[in-house]
C-alpha cells in the first residue's frame, strides 16, 4: 500500500477516534482501505458530498466535524465578536439527522447559537429560515437525489444562498487548515442549540401560499386531481400541507413511498429526474386518470412532472420542459394579473434551454443566463436588488426558484405554483402538455437531452480532465454535418468564433464548461460534476413548429438530430 495511505490509515487506528469507528478501518479489505483513505474528501464550492463510511474519503462523523470546524473559524474571522448564528437542517438519507446533530454541537461549542430543526426538513426550508431569522449561516445535511449510500453537507451564508466566491474559497482554505480531529471542538455547548418547528413551517408556507396569482381559478377548480410522490423524503412533510393551503382538495398521496425512508426501498436512484422513480406514481395517475403528476427528491428541491400527451398517454417531462413551463407561466399570469413590473427580471443557466430566453424576450422581460447552479442565481439577485425584481429563476436539473423567499431551489413552491397552472389550463380546457405544444408553435420548438458518462475510481476525475482537455486543444470542426462556429469556454472565460478567430471575454467566474454552437443552431455543453466522477453532455436542437400537427414529426426530427450528434461524438 502507498506509504501516504498507510500514515492515514495508522491515524485512524492510533489517534482520538471511537472503538467502533477503528474496528470498522480493520475490517476493510486492502482495496476498500485504498479508496477510503487515498485522499480528503474535499470540501468543495458547494460543501461535502460523497459515499458514507469511515475514512479521509467519506462521510462520516470526523470529516464532518472536521468541515464544520473550518467552517465556524471562517465566520469567527468574519464576524468577529459579534454573536454568530447559524441554522441546520437535515432531510431523510441515513445518518442525516446524526450528522445535522454533530455540525450543531460543533458550532455550539465554537460559541455559536444553533437553530436546529426538530427533524426532517425540506432544503428550501432551511434556506428560507436563514433568511427569515437574519442568521448568519445554514448548513443542510443532504446528498440530494445521488444514490442511498451517499450522503452530503451543503453550506449557506447569510442571504440564505450556498456559498459564493470570495467565501466559498476562503471557507475551503479554513477547512483544509483542520489537520486533525484534535482541532476540532465536539461538545460543550449544548445550551447553545435551539430547536425549529411549526412556527417555522408556518413561516414559510405563508411565503410558498403568497406566490399564488390565481387563487379564484384554483378554487374553481378545487377537484384538479393531483398524485404526489415524496418518493421516502422530506417533501412529505410541506407538500401536502401547502396543497391544502392553496385550495387543492382531491391530492392522492402515493402511499408506497410517503415514509420517510434513507434505504429508499422502491427505487435505486431517488431522483424525480429517473422515469424509475417515477413509475409508481405514474401507474397511479394512469389508475386515477389524474391531471398532474408530481415527485420531488430527498430534500425536496427538485420537482418532476407527469401529464397526459396529445395522444391521451402518460408522458414525463424533462426539465427543460418544466422550467419553460413555470417560466411562461409566471410571467403571463403576472402580467394578466396586473402584477407585472417593467424591470422583472428572470435567470436561466448555460446549459438550460435557450427557449427561456425566447420567451423572455417575447414578453419584455430581461433574461440573464448565469452558470450552473441555484447560487449564482442568488449572487445575481443581490447584484440586481434595487434595480430589477427578480421573479423567476430555474435550471434544467429539474429546479425551480420561484420569488426570493428562498435563495435556492425549491420543490414546495414549484409543486403548488406548477399544480395553479394546471388548474388555469384546465380551465380553458387544456391541458399541461396541450399549453407546451401552444408555447413551442409561439416560442419554436426547442429539444434537449442529457446524458453522463461515469469515470470511477482513482483515475475517474484524470481520465475526464483529459476528456475535456481534448476538446480544448482540438475541438471539433464539424459536429453531425454541421460547422461549429463558436467555442465558449468558460474556464478560460473566453469565447471564439472559429472561422474568423475573433475572440471575447465571457463576463461569468470560472467554471470548466465547454459549448460547441453549431451553425444549424445546435449547442452541445460538456460540464464535468464537481461532487463525482462524472461528466455531463447536454444537447440542445430546435425547429419551428407550424401547428399541432406537426409535432409528432418535428419531434422525430430533432430526437434524430441528437442521436446523430452524440455518435458523431462517440458518446455511446
Amino acid at each position: 500500500m502507498d506509504g501516504a495511505i498507510q500514515d492515514k490509515v495508522n491515524i485512524w487506528l492510533n489517534g482520538n477516534y471511537d472503538n467502533e469507528t477503528k474496528e470498522a478501518v480493520r475490517r476493510l479489505s486492502p482495496d476498500e482501505l485504498v479508496d477510503s483513505f487515498y485522499q480528503n474528501l474535499e470540501f468543495g464550492t458547494g460543501g461535502l458530498r460523497g459515499l458514507m463510511g469511515v475514512g479521509t474519503n467519506r462521510m462520516n462523523k470526523y470529516t464532518v466535524g472536521m468541515a464544520t470546524q473550518g467552517f465556524a473559524n471562517y465566520l469567527k474571522k468574519t464576524w468577529g465578536d459579534k454573536e454568530i448564528k447559524v441554522a441546520i437542517g437535515h432531510d431523510s438519507r441515513n445518518n442525516s439527522r446524526f450528522f445535522a446533530e454533530t455540525v450543531a454541537n460543533v458550532f455550539a461549542a465554537n460559541g455559536m447559537i444553533v437553530y436546529l430543526f426538530e427533524a426532517l426538513r425540506p432544503t428550501p426550508e432551511l434556506s428560507f429560515a436563514i433568511r427569515h431569522l437574519g442568521m448568519d449561516a445554514g448548513v443542510m445535511c443532504t446528498a440530494s437525489h445521488n444514490p442511498k449510500e451517499y450522503n452530503g453537507y451543503k453550506a449557506y451564508w447569510n442571504d440564505g444562498s450556498q456559498l459564493v466566491p470570495p467565501h466559498d474559497k476562503y471557507v475551503i482554505k479554513e477547512v483544509e487548515a483542520i489537520r486533525s480531529v484534535d482541532d476540532v471542538k465536539w461538545d460543550g455547548g449544548e445550551a447553545n442549540i435551539r430547536v425549529m418547528g411549526k412556527e417555522m413551517d408556518d413561516a414559510y408556507l405563508d411565503m410558498v401560499k403568497s406566490l399564488s396569482v390565481c387563487p379564484e381559478v384554483v378554487a374553481a377548480q378545487h377537484d384538479l386531481k393531483v398524485v404526489y410522490t415524496s418518493i421516502h423524503g422530506t417533501g412529505i412533510v410541506l407538500v401536502p400541507e401547502i396543497l391544502k393551503r392553496y385550495g387543492f382538495d382531491n391530492v392522492t398521496i402515493v402511499e408506497e413511498q410517503a415514509t420517510p425512508d434513507g434505504n429508499f426501498p422502491t427505487v435505486v436512484y431517488p431522483n424525480p429526474e429517473e422515469s424509475e422513480a417515477m413509475n409508481i406514481g405514474l401507474q397511479k395517475a394512469k389508475a386515477l386518470d389524474a391531471d398532474i403528476l408530481l415527485g420531488t427528491d430527498p430534500d425536496a428541491d427538485r420537482v418532476g412532472i407527469g401529464v397526459k400527451n396529445h395522444k391521451g398517454e402518460w408522458v414525463l417531462m424533462n426539465g427543460n420542459q418544466t422550467a419553460v413551463l413555470a417560466f411562461t407561466y409566471v410571467m403571463e399570469s403576472r402580467k394578466n394579473a396586473g402584477l407585472a413590473q417593467p424591470n422583472d427580471m428572470v435567470v436561466s443557466t448555460i446549459v438550460t434551454t435557450d427557449m427561456i430566453n425566447e420567451v423572455a424576450r417575447q414578453n419584455g422581460l430581461a433574461c440573464y443566463n448565469v452558470l450552473t447552479g441555484f447560487k449564482w442565481i442568488a449572487q445575481l439577485i443581490r447584484e440586481k436588488e434595487g434595480k430589477e425584481n427578480y421573479v423567476v429563476g430555474g435550471e434544467e436539473s429539474f429546479g425551480l426558484m420561484i420569488g426570493s423567499g428562498t435563495r435556492d431551489k425549491d420543490a414546495i413552491s414549484a409543486v403548488a405554483v406548477l399544480c395553479e397552472m394546471a388548474a388555469v389550463e384546465k380551465q380553458n380546457g387544456k391541458s399541461l402538455f396541450d399549453k407546451l405544444l401552444d408555447l413551442y408553435i409561439k416560442y419554436g420548438f426547442y429539444l434537449e437531452s442529457l446524458i453522463s458518462i461515469t469515470k470511477k475510481g482513482m483515475n475517474g476525475q484524470k481520465e475526464i480532465a483529459e476528456m475535456m482537455e481534448g476538446y480544448r486543444d482540438n475541438p471539433p470542426q464539424t459536429i453531425n454535418g454541421s460547422p461549429v462556429v463558436e467555442l465558449l469556454d468558460y474556464e478560460l472565460q473566453k469565447g471564439k468564433h472559429l472561422a474568423t478567430g475573433k475572440e471575447w471575454k465571457i463576463e461569468l467566474p470560472k467554471s470548466n464548461v465547454l459549448q460547441f454552437i453549431l451553425e444549424d443552431g445546435s449547442k452541445i455543453s460538456a460540464r464535468p460534476s464537481g461532487t463525482e466522477p462524472k461528466i455531463k453532455f447536454y444537447f440542445s436542437v430546435n425547429t419551428k413548429l407550424g401547428s399541432r400537427e406537426e409535432y409528432d414529426a418535428k419531434e422525430k426530427e430533432l430526437q434524430g438530430k441528437i442521436d446523430g450528434i452524440i455518435k458523431d461524438m462517440k458518446l455511446k
